[in-house]
């Protein structure tokens, strides 16, 4: 199987990814979950990162940067042992710059000689005095960073209000005096108004600020003339929530290989946390629009095959309460699955020119005591062609059927059915959905 989403391995969880490349390499920065955690983020940094010719063969380079010792290493930051979050690296006259959210204290700035670090620490951000109170009394909420072409720096940050300065190249931590904005996206009631996650890039003549809005779990983005703005609203990159348990959302474009991609997050484990890394391709029209992109199944490539194993994870359609979570570092089923749920992929290629009407179609599921069976579609969950349907038992398996042949890209659908309906939960005095099965995963053979 290629490296669709979550592109990175199944154990990793990095979330508020910002992309970069450095060379002939695409970096992978983000903040660091905890399988099944109740919050947000820990207290390491990790950087991923693959050959800008290779996307499917990704490198974990360790730990970065730390704010707490662990068996491997000490702490980075004597005056706090807060939480790592959504940190941001740049290069500047050779030197990688890390700046570095840390919950309810003030963030820092680090340095290395190699874009993968690790990272020593340089210093906090120094905030002239008389700015404490307009940024927050130091902390840089979500920072992200931007080194213009003629070598000045900007800073951007915030939460539910937006602020940008201008650092000191010459230090890279300094925010020089009378360089502080406020609200460069405005703040409000509205969906489109700034929320957090600031991550600004620069695009032939236009700076773009992509950020999280106040209303959904999408990543939106404002266009300006200047690095300094003021920013004018462009409209949605992609949405996790679509059709999907959704949550906060946090990201980043990037341009590969003449590609641009848009690197996101998405929500394991029924809750808005264990967050993994996603990405989709993305087009920036000549007008400097990015027309908004749906989430699928495929991560960097193209299309999948359905002739190879496909673990139900990457799923990117989970309707009716169903949910992937973290059994143990190897298995990762969609659960719950009740009457009614769709569980959904995108796309796969079927291929072309095949001499029979028919194949085979084969699943993993871990039975629930339930009896029923799952619609195969193609294209439309609702409306699009059933082209089988395998029967469900009570007991752990492989469950088997043969289906109509496709030829063709199509999205892929299942749609699960209870053979038996609503069941009578004595305990609540109510009809109740059961769980069905546990879907590990399916292949399609000829």
């Amino acid at each position: 199987m290629k490296m669709a989403n979550p592109y990175l391995p199944n154990w990793e969880y990095i979330p508020d990814g910002e992309p970069r490349v450095f060379g002939n390499r695409v970096y992978v920065y983000g903040s660091h979950d905890t399988a099944g955690s109740g919050k947000f983020c820990d207290y390491k940094l990790k950087v991923w990162s693959a050959d800008v010719n290779d996307l499917d063969n990704w490198i974990c380079h360790g730990d970065s940067f730390h704010t707490r010792a662990d068996r491997d290493h000490e702490s980075d930051t004597p005056w706090t042992d807060g939480e790592l979050y959504a940190p941001d690296v740049v290069e500047k006259d050779g030197k990688y710059y890390l700046y570095a959210y840390i919950f309810y204290t003030k963030g820092c700035v680090a340095v290395s000689d190699r874009p993968e670090g690790p990272f020593k620490l340089l210093s906090q951000y120094r905030v002239p005095a008389m700015y404490e109170d307009d940024m927050d009394k130091g902390v840089f909420c979500d920072p992200g960073v931007l080194v213009d072409d003629d070598g000045r720096v900007y800073i951007y940050w915030g939460f539910e209000k937006s602020y940008m300065a201008e650092i000191n190249p010459e230090n890279m931590y300094e925010i020089l005096p009378g360089s502080v904005r406020k609200d460069i996206i405005p703040a409000g009631n509205g969906p489109s108004d700034f929320y957090e996650a600031c991550s600004p890039r620069k695009i032939g003549d236009r700076y773009y600020l992509v950020y999280s809005p106040r209303v959904g779990s999408r990543l939106d983005y404002a266009v300006s003339k200047s690095p300094t703005g003021p920013f004018e609203y462009g409209g949605t990159i992609v949405d996790n929530g679509v059709g999907y348990p959704g949550g906060n959302n946090h990201g980043s474009i990037c341009n590969i290989n003449g590609q641009w991609y848009v690197f996101y997050h998405r929500m394991t484990n029924n809750s808005v946390f264990s967050r993994r890394a996603c990405v989709e391709r993305i087009e920036i029209l000549d007008d400097g629009r990015i027309p908004q992109v749906e989430m699928t199944s495929l991560g960097f490539e193209e299309s999948l095959s359905p002739y190879r194993y496909v673990p139900a994870d990457i799923a990117c359609v989970l309707k009716g309460g169903c949910y992937i979570t973290e059994r143990n570092i190897f298995e990762r089923p969609v659960v719950n699955i009740t009457d009614g749920c769709v569980v959904g992929f995108k796309y796969f290629n079927f291929g072309e020119d095949y001499s029979g009407s028919t194949m085979e179609f084969s699943a993993k599921i871990r039975g629930c005591g339930a009896r029923g069976h799952v619609r195969i579609l193609i294209d439309d969950w609702r409306e699009g062609m059933e082209i089988g349907r395998c029967d469900i038992g009570m007991d752990d398996g492989i469950i088997y059927s043969t289906v109509r042949c496709v030829t063709g890209r199509h999205a892929l659908y299942f749609v699960f059915e209870d053979k038996y309906g609503d069941v009578w939960d004595f305990a609540k005095s109510s009809f109740e959905n059961r769980p069905i099965c546990e879907f590990e995963g399916f292949v399609f053979s000829k």
